[in-house]
């Protein structure tokens, strides 16, 4: 079980589509009660990433504003450049000790290697789990270097990848 869930790439399509009303489902059932950190965009703000949650939660259902008060009060936002190492040294201090966070990449394959190499020089990834939720690439060398970065901070155990595809289901 993780203290609290980063959501890094907090301002893109994935996000929009499945991160937000997944959020939201598990805040409705009661299993979520840290939602935590976000960063995404240069130049965000929280009330953005606020709005951007309510307007998901809009297009993929409808708002329960109980939930989302819930949701909306545990969000924080860090802004900055994934290439700054201020930005996870943000990261770290909004973490505030939080113990074995859960850092969700929603990011494109071409940042990985700067976001996990950020998170470890920034001591965020100690006692930490990393889940990976897009392809690493577009052909076997990528995915096979990305793995190699990936193990040099975190142990296999504590990594967790999904592959799916933003387009609606056919009906």
């Amino acid at each position: 079980m993780s203290a609290v869930l980063v959501f890094v790439g907090g301002t893109g399509a994935l996000e929009q589509k499945k991160t937000f009303p997944g959020l939201d489902a598990l805040i409705k059932r009661g299993d979520l009660n840290r939602p935590g950190s976000g960063r995404g965009r240069a130049g965000w703000s929280l009330d953005k990433l606020r709005q951007r949650a309510r307007d998901s939660l809009e297009q993929h259902g409808k708002v329960d504003e109980t939930a989302f008060a819930k949701l909306s009060a545990q969000l924080q936002y860090v802004d900055g450049d994934y290439a700054d190492a201020q930005t996870f040294a943000r990261l770290k201090q909004a973490l505030a000790g939080a113990t074995r966070p859960l850092h969700y990449l929603a990011i494109p394959p071409s940042l990985f290697d700067a976001v996990i190499q950020g998170l470890a020089k920034a001591g965020c990834a100690d006692h930490a789990r990393v889940s990976v939720e897009k392809p690493f690439g577009r052909d076997l060398a990528a995915p096979l270097a990305r793995n190699q970065t990936m193990h040099e901070f975190f142990q296999e155990s504590c990594v967790s990848r999904t592959i799916h595809s933003l387009d609606e289901p056919a009906g």
